[in-house]
């Protein structure tokens, strides 16, 4: 290693090791709320330092292998720190000079070395690159996981905002309208019929309440536990004495007493879902239909669910497709699809229509051994 002395040589030497202490200086010297933003504008002003070095290393008179080693020290150090908080369309703008600064800063200084050893030192002095590219990706790419994660978590809580507020406060909403409008037809003749329906519509606006009491203890976070758990397979029966007293059309449920035990808690509130869906969309789309059916079938491993609805004097199922494309079916459907189980919907004997849902159970084995 040969190295060259004197003033010349001396400024050419520290000038690029000071522009790279100045630059860390200049970024941390800051308040805490300032000092990211510094830390992502470095690329720039690190590359112009690499390109200082370089300019140091091969062009005459060249500076002595001391500073030139600080040089090194101080890029790598850098090169972590843009790494981390540096723009990705910034990134090549500052680490390609850098990198070959600090790969190339001996060679100039190598006398009667050949070909290949200097290949080997500057293969030798790219690993610190490579090390302090490392140390800067490592926290980058776990502040990216962190964001994507809370991005997903929040995308899943609007997602099941949504569905609670389809699932529940829609179906409590139309029945109001439902309740209104009748009551409206018969309060000069039937004061009676009249005040009944203002009970089921209290009734409904209270459930409609509770439903988005739910919804903004969920918004407050994590940290906000639900008070009043969803509801379950075992709340069906009032649910469709409710729509039965609510309208036009007669609701029939066909539970077994076996179907319950058998689902577990969140096929249970599914299956909820699932019927609410099934006859709010009856309300909506087929007001007028004299009967409807909700069915349970358990088999061996699973249990089937069939709503049916009977063609109402005034509407068609066509009416039904040409008002569709809301959210209710494709959430629900997903919701069926993680248990493991299916959901279609689709016209049904002589313009009715059918939504079909089957979800997975415990066995009838597993169930007579907790019996017995």
């Amino acid at each position: 290693m040969g190295e060259s002395t004197g003033p010349a040589v001396m400024v050419l030497g520290v000038l690029p090791s000071l522009a790279a202490a100045g630059l860390l200086v200049w970024a941390v010297a800051c308040r805490r709320a300032e000092m990211r933003r510094r830390l992502g504008r470095l690329a720039r002003p690190t590359a112009v330092c690499a390109a200082l070095s370089l300019i140091t290393g091969f062009a005459p008179p060249q500076a002595g292998s001391g500073w030139k080693m600080a040089e090194a020290a101080l890029l790598l150090l850098l090169v972590a720190v843009v790494t981390r908080w540096s723009p990705v369309s910034q990134l090549a703008l500052a680490l390609t000079p850098a990198a070959l600064a600090v790969t190339l800063w001996p060679l100039p200084l190598a006398t009667g070395e050949s070909f290949l050893e200097s290949i080997g030192i500057g293969a030798f002095w790219f690993l610190p690159v490579v090390a302090a590219v490392a140390v800067g990706a490592y926290p980058r790419r776990q502040a990216l996981r962190r964001r994507r994660a809370v991005a997903e978590a929040r995308s899943a809580q609007r997602l099941q905002l949504a569905r609670d507020l389809h699932d529940f406060v829609a179906h409590d909403i139309s029945g109001i309208v439902v309740q209104a409008q009748a009551a409206r037809f018969v309060a000069a003749t039937d004061p009676s019929h009249a005040a009944l329906a203002l009970e089921r519509i209290e009734r409904a606006g209270l459930s409609a309440l509770a439903a988005m009491d739910r919804t903004v203890q969920m918004l407050h976070g994590p940290e906000a536990a639900v008070t009043e758990p969803l509801p379950e397979v075992s709340q069906l029966p009032l649910l469709v004495e409710n729509f039965t007293a609510a309208g036009a059309t007669e609701a029939r449920l066909d539970l077994p007493h076996p179907v319950a035990e058998r689902l577990s808690r969140e096929a249970g509130s599914v299956a909820y879902r699932i019927v609410v869906e099934g006859l709010t969309n009856i309300r909506r789309h087929a007001p007028d239909a004299s009967r409807a059916t909700v069915a349970f079938t358990p088999t061996a491993t699973t249990v089937e669910i069939r709503i049916t609805n009977v063609r109402g004097a005034g509407r068609t199922s066509a009416c039904r497709v040409a008002r569709g494309g809301g959210l209710g079916l494709p959430a629900l459907t997903e919701h069926a699809q993680a248990l493991g189980g299916t959901l279609s919907a689709g016209p049904h004997g002589d313009g009715g229509w059918q939504l079909t849902a089957v979800l997975p159970a415990a066995p009838l084995a597993s169930l007579k051994e907790k019996t017995s």
